[in-house]
């Protein structure tokens, strides 16, 4: 016998009789019920106190004459900590009838003596046996059953103001629907028995509804992201559900993440990037903090480092194939649009008179090589930027410019993209660093790849995904800004996912390609936000007041995780073997830097 029972019973006996020392100690079994028991109880007519936390149970005593649809989810889902018991008993459908039968009659009666008395006609008479008539027809059918139908609601927090609060929360929304409760009172301890998982309605408050009604209460209502195909993104924050989702399933496939720095933005996305790589999505990640070498080296992917001195080079003059329903003609008039917004970043910026003659150097170059709309671009070798400057250099008003440009073909900048493309991303997996970029350069750098990448993605048609973290240096000047939102329109045709990962959010959508961008995402991470700008992230994603608090006070891996209309409060797992390979951690990476460095020396 446990510690528990034997004091119940030793209280229960009629003969008070002192407990020796010696019979607590000989029943003294320690189970799992007293290591779970509070450590004090206090039973009051209005609530319960168990140890540190005070418990209050109310019962619903009436419902209004119709029930909607999903009346009870606005309860379901309120961010409290409360529990909810819904007891449903069966009622013998003949003994149903007989007193339905009983009724009818009375009622009818009513009607009749009205109308021998010359008195006017009562609706609610008539509205009653007609009710009546209809749900006798129906349970005669079996169409019907009735039920006596008992809910009652357990309330907890730290203080009774607390519990004040909620109670007067829970009643005004449930008040609204014409549902109302009333508190337990001196029945606290059946109440709270009642709402344990145990079964046991002790409290017998019910209420007869029939089968509609009852459907309505249905309590599994509470706003999930959990689907039969997609990848784990993490736990609801609500009702510990797992948030299984997959991007390829919504209207366009691009995703936002906003968090502080620290908030665990690239720790989700590399987590992201790791799972759906096992679903045989190609992945491509332009990474400006060198965070997703280890993970490329442990997934057997690419890592590319662009940088002045590097030995991986990309000539931004190389040449998409055109695809079966695209005309070569539109593939390189696009393709020098896109050329002349590059050099518009490369240069500082362009004047009207500039900007035409760029147009026409670039053709001309072209042209030199013998490239034209009816060449086969994958046969051709595509010229170098020195010898756009050849021909700039012989263009009438080009001095400014070639001065300009000198600096990428003979200045310090030099072995940067005058060189032939020798990088390769035929490969589940690719990574392009610019960290060791200058700053002055990494948005020319990062326009550049980017516009790589989104010259591979056009030419075969796979299921992709491409991250671009940090992305607030894009969206720094105009034309990679709107570079980035033409692939945000464009990619669905493609197969593409775009994830755009930015700290400075401000940064972002000072752009005037920032909220468009966002508007084109149908996944949209939020983490933990700086005070100083949640009330712009507030209105720019429409949250509410306790959203905003959510953002501000959730820890590392914690926030607000939106898909398509719905959007949960969401917490980011990952496995032991998962958080050793995408961790950012310092202290871990230098833990696991040690770890290899012992078992080499070991091996040795």
């Amino acid at each position: 016998m446990a510690l528990f029972d034997f004091l119940k019973k030793k209280k229960t006996e009629e003969a008070i009789t002192p407990i020796l020392p010696q019979e607590i100690y000989e029943a003294a079994t320690l189970e799992l019920k007293d290591i779970l028991a509070p450590s004090a109880l206090k039973i009051s007519p209005r609530e319960i106190n168990l140890g540190e936390k005070i418990a209050r149970t109310f019962f619903v005593i009436s419902y209004p004459r119709f029930l909607t649809d999903n009346w009870f989810s606005p309860i379901i889902n309120l961010d409290k900590v409360f529990d909810v018991a819904i007891y449903v008993h069966a009622i013998e459908t003949q003994k149903v009838l007989r007193q339905f039968q009983k009724k009818v009659a009375e009622v009818e009666s009513q009607i009749n003596i009205r109308e021998e008395k010359g008195l006017v006609r009562d609706p609610e008479l008539d509205a009653a046996y007609r009710n009546l008539e209809a749900l006798r027809d129906k349970l005669q059918q079996a169409e019907e059953k009735l039920f006596d139908v008992g809910l009652y609601i357990t309330i907890y927090g730290s203080t009774s103001e607390e519990l004040d609060k909620v109670e007067s929360t829970i009643k005004s929304i449930l008040e609204s629907k014409l549902v109302f409760l009333k508190p337990a009172l001196f029945q606290q301890e059946a109440g709270f028995m009642s709402v344990l998982p145990l079964g046991d309605d002790r409290l017998l408050v019910h209420s007869k509804l029939n089968s509609s009604p009852l459907a309505s209460m249905f309590p599994f209502v509470s706003f999930d992201l959990t689907s039969d195909k997609g990848i784990l993104y993490g736990i609801n924050r609500h009702n510990s559900s797992l948030i299984l989702f997959d991007r390829f399933s919504l209207e366009n496939y691009n995703s936002v993440i906003f968090a502080k720095a620290g908030s665990g933005k690239s720790y989700a996305t590399k987590l992201e990037i790791l799972r759906s790589l096992m679903f045989d999505t190609d992945v491509i990640v332009i990474d400006p903090e060198r965070e997703y070498e280890y993970l490329a080296e442990a997934m057997g992917g690419r890592y590319f480092n662009i940088s002045l001195s590097s030995e991986h080079h990309i000539n931004p003059f190389d040449l998409p194939v055109p695809r079966e329903d695209e005309a070569p003609s539109d593939v390189l008039r696009s393709h020098i649009i896109n050329l002349v917004g590059l050099f518009r970043l490369m240069l500082g910026g362009l004047t009207p008179e500039e900007d035409s003659i760029v147009d026409r150097a670039i053709t001309e170059t072209y042209a030199l090589k013998d490239i034209t709309p009816a060449t086969n671009f994958g046969n051709v070798m595509p010229p170098l930027l020195s010898d756009f400057e050849l021909v700039l250099a012989g263009m009438e008003g080009a001095e400014s410019l070639v001065s300009r440009l000198s600096k990428y073909t003979k200045g310090t900048w030099a072995g940067f993209i005058n060189r032939p493309t020798n990088v390769d991303i035929n490969k589940k997996f690719v990574v392009f660093s610019v960290r060791d970029m200058e700053d002055d350069l990494k948005p020319v750098a990062m326009y550049i790849i980017t516009h790589y990448i989104w010259n591979a993605v056009r030419k075969t048609l796979r299921k992709r995904l491409l991250v671009i973290d940090e992305a607030w240096w894009m969206m720094k000047a105009e034309d990679t800004a709107s570079f980035l939102f033409g692939i945000a329109k464009r990619s669905r045709k493609y197969y593409l996912g775009l994830a755009t990962i930015t700290q400075d959010v401000g940064d972002f959508l000072k752009s005037p390609y920032g909220l468009p961008i966002i508007t084109n995402s149908s996944l949209q991470l939020l983490l933990k936000q700086s005070p100083a700008i949640i009330d712009e992230v507030q209105k720019t994603f429409n949250l509410t007041e306790e959203e905003k608090f959510l953002l501000l006070e959730s820890d590392v891996g914690e926030g607000i995780f939106f898909a398509g209309l719905k959007h949960v409060a969401i917490k980011i797992i990952a496995s032991y073997t998962e958080d050793q390979i995408i961790t950012s951690d310092p202290a871990q990476l230098l833990a696991i830097k040690r770890a290899k460095e012992e078992l080499k020396q070991a091996e040795t």
